[in-house]
C-alpha cells in the first residue's frame, strides 16, 4: 500500500521523468497551478522524485514562483532579486533563509494591525477613498500567494488631467502613509 500522506498530514506528490505531477491523495495527475492553489489554501505537500524518492519540493515551489512572476503580476522587485543572487556564496548565505522566513512571518502577523492603523488614520479625512484604494492594493499584494489578483474593470475612462491629479494625490498620500508607518514603528 502506498502512502498518500505523511503522519503529519502532508500530501505526497510524485513528479515523474515526463514532468507530470501525481497527487497520491486524490490519485490524479495535477499541474503546478493545482499546487499553487493548495499552497494558497494552506495545504501542506511534499513533492518527491518518483524514481529516486528525493524531496524536490523546493525546486517545484521555485518553479511556481517563476510562473507567477512571468504572468505579469510581479511581486519580487529586480533590486531584491539582485541582492538575493549576490548573497549566494557569501559568508552570510546560511543566515538568509531564516531571516527571510522570519521577516515574512512577521509581515503576516503585523498585516492586520497595519491595516487597522491605516484605516483608522484616514477614516475622517478627504483622502479616505484614496486610503481605501491603497489598502485594497496592499491587501492584493500581501495575498498574492493566497488568492489570485483580478484587476478591477474600469467603469469610465478618466481624462488625462484627472489621472495626473490622482497620481499626485496618491504620491502625497503615500508619503503621509510612510511617515505614519515610521511613527508606528
Amino acid at each position: 500500500m502506498k502512502k498518500h500522506q505523511t503522519a503529519d498530514g502532508v500530501v505526497i506528490v510524485k513528479k515523474y521523468a515526463n514532468r507530470r505531477l501525481y497527487n497520491t491523495e486524490t490519485s490524479s495527475y495535477i499541474t503546478l497551478d493545482h499546487l499553487a492553489t493548495m499552497t494558497r489554501e494552506g495545504r501542506d505537500f511534499k513533492v518527491v522524485d518518483a524514481k529516486t524518492d528525493d524531496d524536490i519540493t523546493h525546486n517545484v515551489l521555485t518553479q511556481i514562483i517563476m510562473e507567477e512572476e512571468s504572468r505579469g503580476q510581479t511581486m519580487l522587485p529586480v533590486s531584491f532579486l539582485r541582492q538575493l543572487i549576490a548573497m549566494y556564496g557569501d559568508s552570510m548565505q546560511g543566515m538568509v533563509p531564516g531571516y527571510l522566513e522570519a521577516s515574512m512571518d512577521s509581515f503576516r502577523r503585523n498585516q492586520e494591525q497595519f491595516k487597522s492603523a491605516v484605516e483608522g488614520a484616514f477614516a475622517h479625512s478627504p483622502f479616505a477613498e484614496i486610503a481605501k484604494r491603497n489598502m485594497q492594493m496592499f491587501e492584493a499584494a500581501t495575498q498574492a500567494f493566497q488568492v489570485p489578483v483580478v484587476p478591477p474593470s474600469p467603469t469610465a475612462a478618466p481624462t488625462a488631467a484627472s489621472k495626473d491629479d490622482e497620481i499626485a494625490a496618491l504620491k502625497a498620500e503615500l508619503t503621509r502613509l510612510q511617515d505614519k508607518v515610521e511613527k508606528l514603528g
